[in-house]
């Protein structure tokens, strides 16, 4: 059985914030798992944000169900609002 990856995670503006940190590594097989790990790490708040958030893999839009692999970048990005 292979080990599970281990990635970067980016948090941004209130992903960053809910956090208490901009970075950090994360274990996960797929783009959902790293989020999972992330919200019990970092509790309901960072969940909550999470949900709303946009979520890239290596600078492209990615999906849940989307693999990882070890060193891969997983950015969470929430929406922005301008006018």
């Amino acid at each position: 059985m292979a080990p599970v990856p281990i990635v970067s995670l980016r948090l941004f503006a209130q992903a960053r914030e809910a956090a208490g940190t901009g970075s950090t590594e994360v274990s996960g097989d797929t783009v959902g798992e790293v989020l999972a790990t992330a919200a019990q790490t970092f509790g309901p708040e960072f969940a909550a944000v999470a949900e709303a958030c946009r979520v890239w893999r290596n600078g492209e839009v990615a999906q849940a169900g989307d693999p990882v692999l070890d060193g891969d970048e997983v950015a969470v990005l929430p929406p922005v609002s301008g006018g």
